[in-house]
């Protein structure tokens, strides 16, 4: 099994997730492949950790999914190496492919198309600290995203409807998604991330004012994020900013990932 999207999942694999976050660390060992595009910060510095807290030995591949080299070719030598990969690839196509050419399970660590630890753990925080995610009023603020996708993707796996205020141009048929322009009442938790090239002209900032109509709703930002960009409002100065702690959940969530993906 793989997580390469959270649609991947079942509901039952999430819960089996979230229980692994809160039991006593396991030293799983192993070996993983690591091949990690770009900088992300925050998910190399907790993947890292993960790998060290869990005794997984590791091996850095750089870009691992950039060769030319067919992936059923790259799987069939390097599987008997490794037990899990770790993978953040812009390609998400070539994450996909090669996870199902893969023996071993394949976690995508982020692609254009995903981020499924991010909102794992995102989802988790809400799961944990404002209530179960099924009764919490969640609102996705800004243009699809690699992020929105997956939460997309974890309210079809759950069961759970989201507000994604956007511009009408992104609106598209998803069961458990609702579409606005503007806010529709109160929310629990509004959730941004920063927007994609091009789409500038198509977007509001998310405004004191309407933080301020939503009922004051805590805000997740997704890091890095941008005062000026997505957000008008500094979270700092915002009393229902989730904080920078929050973020220290992903740490348990990978850790969790990966005990589940390396013992079902």
């Amino acid at each position: 099994m793989s997580l390469v999207s959270l649609s991947a999942l079942s509901s039952e694999d999430v819960r089996a997730i979230w229980h692994l976050v809160e039991a006593p660390g396991v030293d799983v060992q192993g070996t993983v492949a690591w091949s990690f595009e770009g900088n992300g910060i925050r998910t190399r510095t907790t993947f890292l950790k993960a790998f060290q807290e869990l005794n997984l030995s590791v091996i850095e591949l750089p870009n691992l999914l950039k060769t030319g080299e067919r992936v059923c070719d790259l799987a069939g030598y390097l599987d008997p190496f490794y037990d899990i990969y770790v993978v953040r690839e812009s390609n998400h196509e070539r994450i996909a492919e090669f996870a199902a050419s893969s023996r071993r399970p394949v976690v995508n660590a982020m692609s254009s198309a995903g981020h499924p630890c991010e909102v794992l753990t995102d989802a988790y925080f809400i799961e944990t600290v404002i209530g179960p995610i099924r009764k919490v009023r969640i609102c996705l603020w800004g243009p699809p995203t690699n992020v929105f996708r997956s939460w997309h993707e974890l309210a079809d796996v759950m069961d759970f409807s989201l507000v994604h205020i956007c511009h009408e141009s992104f609106h598209t048929g998803t069961s458990n998604v609702i579409f606005s322009s503007s806010p529709l009442g109160t929310a629990d938790v509004v959730i941004t991330d920063g927007w994609p090239r091009g789409t500038e002209q198509l977007n509001n900032p998310l405004s004191v004012e309407d933080l301020n109509r939503m009922g004051q709703p805590v805000l997740l930002p997704t890091p890095p994020f941008a005062v000026g960009g997505e957000l008008s409002v500094d979270p700092r100065r915002y009393p229902r900013f989730a904080g920078y702690e929050q973020k220290k959940l992903l740490l348990p969530v990978q850790k969790a990932v990966l005990q589940h993906l390396l013992t079902i």
